[in-house]
């Protein structure tokens, strides 16, 4: 890593944390937890205007405390496999009834699956780490655990939640099978907002074009792209792509 990614990469967190700072309730989760809200998702989520928000992948809850400020009337359904981090989330919303949180894994199919636990937890995927998330974010495989897997359109019932719904995805290359898994749930939900790689981080990942072409067989257009990750070497590596639902 050259010395001008490094001054970049730590202006880019000195700013997420002055927004976090800024913002009481993420700002308490700070304090309380040393959970940094992922703030930087705060015009996305103005944007949509939701008034539920799936967190597909909400580890400690970033995304969904930078959804808890930008709509605080909002309903918010996450899901988080790992332990440590459901444990930290729970406490994060400790005594707020409009947050419910699942310990599964959403993926395209139901049951058990090995899950590829890495040195930085948040790095964690059903997917087997590849050796360019080594090579970029110099983040390795550490060890393996069971979780249980469930289809979105089985494990939701999004009938009863108030739109616009907001579906945010951030499964560490497993985007595509959560996709996969959601067919009915796509048709009730207004936009998503997924993570996706230009290039392979995780062993069987699907790319960008793949994830374009999931969103727009579903009745999905693109909006745009925000908060790219940049290599000098390499280029663009992976971005926040939100897709709305095309208009009949």
């Amino acid at each position: 890593m050259s010395l001008i990614d490094s001054a970049e990469r730590l202006s880019q967190r000195a700013l997420k944390l002055a927004r976090v700072v800024a913002a009481a309730g993420p700002r308490r989760a700070l304090v309380k937890t040393r959970t940094a809200a992922g703030m930087e998702h705060a015009p996305v989520l103005s944007y949509c205007q939701a008034k539920t928000v799936i967190d597909v992948g909400a580890n400690k809850g970033q995304f969904a405390l930078a959804a808890r400020h930008v709509l605080p009337e909002a309903r918010i359904i996450a899901f988080e496999p790992l332990a440590q981090a459901a444990e930290v989330f729970e406490a994060n919303f400790a005594g707020d009834q409009n947050v419910e949180l699942h310990r599964l894994a959403l993926s395209d199919s139901a049951g058990q699956a090995r899950f590829h636990v890495a040195g930085r937890a948040d790095s964690s995927s059903l997917l087997a780490l590849g050796q360019n998330q080594t090579a970029v974010f110099g983040v390795s495989a550490d060890h393996e655990i069971e979780v249980t897997t469930a289809r979105m359109d089985e494990a939701l019932n999004l009938a009863d939640c108030p739109g616009p719904i907001l579906l945010k995805i951030d499964v560490q290359g497993a985007e595509h099978l959560v996709l996969a898994g959601a067919p009915q749930s796509l048709a009730a939900i207004a936009f998503v907002y997924v993570e996706c790689s230009y290039i392979s981080l995780y062993e069987t990942q699907a790319l960008f074009t793949h994830i374009l072409d999931q969103m727009a067989a579903a009745g999905f257009e693109l909006v745009g792209a925000f908060n790219t990750h940049f290599d000098p070497a390499l280029g663009p590596i992976q971005a926040d792509v939100l897709f709305r639902k095309v208009k009949s």
